[in-house]
């Protein structure tokens, strides 16, 4: 557990310092999936032997990893450091750059330590696999696919005629505004499936840490009160369509 936590510290100062120079903190974005996925391959290393479901649970990580690493620096590739970014450092003026040592990096690095949990569970456990073996892996597959479409549509929106009043209000988006996080927390809640199947209730604390995120801290809650601003079709959409779970339109009043 120490060996997966300092990696992740490890990869979390190397990319701060790339910070520094570049000065765009959001690059750490880029690097999230990549410090989970890390930990989980520092459990996997550090075990006297591999449980059953190791490789099914890091071949998994690793698919969801490079891929939600990859988007992010395409997406992110010459617009300079997002706004959430740009807010963080001026509410911690002077001295940011060595105070987003610990406020973004340290901190991120330390979530993506806990969020690996279901990683070390399955890399230590050698109980047979079973059905919530299953269930959790197939969980997990369908989050990693539809977060992807919805990474994809929005990209696909956002180059063909995503003006800057606009809404995505198609696809995936049609019955969610956050298809993408969905996703996400398929991805996270199939491996905590799999962390029980283990017989390590404990690491459920990954899935519901990342729920918590997702819902209250750096995804929904926090895009939402950026988007309501930055777009006045945005209060019409939000009356229609889902915040969060996919469902059925509503007529807007």
């Amino acid at each position: 557990m120490i060996a997966a936590l300092v990696l992740t510290l490890a990869l979390a100062t190397a990319t701060w310092a790339a910070s520094v120079v570049k000065r765009d903190a959001s690059i750490v974005d880029s690097v999230w999936a990549l410090m989970i996925f890390g930990a989980g391959a520092a459990y996997a290393l550090t075990v006297p032997e591999p449980g059953p479901r190791t490789a099914l649970v890091l071949g998994l990580a690793a698919i969801w990893a490079a891929r939600l690493s990859l988007y992010i620096t395409w997406r992110n590739w010459g617009e300079g450091e997002d706004r959430r970014y740009r807010a963080i450092r001026e509410r911690n003026q002077p001295n940011f750059p060595l105070k987003s040592l610990y406020l973004v990096f340290g901190l991120q690095a330390v979530l993506a330590w806990i969020v690996a949990a279901p990683l070390a569970a399955a890399a230590q456990s050698q109980a047979p696999l079973g059905w919530l073996d299953a269930a959790g892996a197939s969980l997990a597959v369908f989050g990693i696919a539809f977060e992807a479409v919805a990474d994809w549509q929005v990209a696909r929106w956002r180059a063909n005629r995503g003006a800057e009043g606009g809404v995505l209000d198609e696809g995936l988006w049609r019955y969610s505004r956050h298809p993408n996080y969905f996703g996400e927390f398929c991805v996270w809640w199939g491996f905590g499936l799999v962390a029980l199947g283990a017989g390590a209730w404990w690491a459920l604390v990954s899935p519901v840490l990342m729920t918590v995120l997702l819902l209250k801290v750096s995804g929904v809650a926090l895009l939402e009160k950026d988007l309501s601003v930055r777009k006045p079709a945005y209060a019409g959409y939000m009356r229609r369509t889902n915040a969060f779970f996919p469902g059925p339109r509503r007529e807007a009043p």
